[in-house]
């Protein structure tokens, strides 16, 4: 299969015509992916594996997305590699942290978005039950 898709993609780009359209589409749905997954990053869910998802898309054909690419990898592999020698305690208090920020930007998301209070909306509901 991999073999059938790489002869497609150079007889795609073997004709001007073809290599513009290709490049075209690529720099479509890349965008698509990203400006959804930024979109999304707001909120509890896949927003930056989405980001991600479009930019790989782009590195396909643009070489600035590739050394972007690569770029994001080796940080987030440093990332990796630096909470992999914390602690227990401090992977702990990293994850409990990320958890509050994520509950942070969910509460302002929807109060900002619909204007829901969720944190007074459970005080209440604690208060009267």
């Amino acid at each position: 299969m991999t073999e059938v898709v790489r002869t497609t993609y150079r007889v795609i780009r073997s004709n001007p015509t073809g290599r513009f359209a290709l490049r075209a589409a690529v720099a479509f749905v890349g965008f698509a992916f990203v400006v959804v997954g930024i979109g999304l990053i707001p909120l509890p869910g896949p927003g930056w594996a989405i980001v991600l998802l479009g930019l790989s898309i782009w590195a396909i054909e643009f070489v600035w997305a590739r050394h972007l690419l690569r770029f994001t990898h080796r940080q987030l592999s440093r990332w990796w590699k630096w909470v992999a020698t914390r602690s227990w305690p401090a992977r702990i208090l990293l994850g409990m942290a990320g958890l509050v920020f994520v509950a942070v930007v969910v509460w302002t998301s929807v109060r900002l978005s619909f204007g829901i209070d969720i944190l007074a909306r459970i005080m209440n509901y604690l208060a009267t039950h």
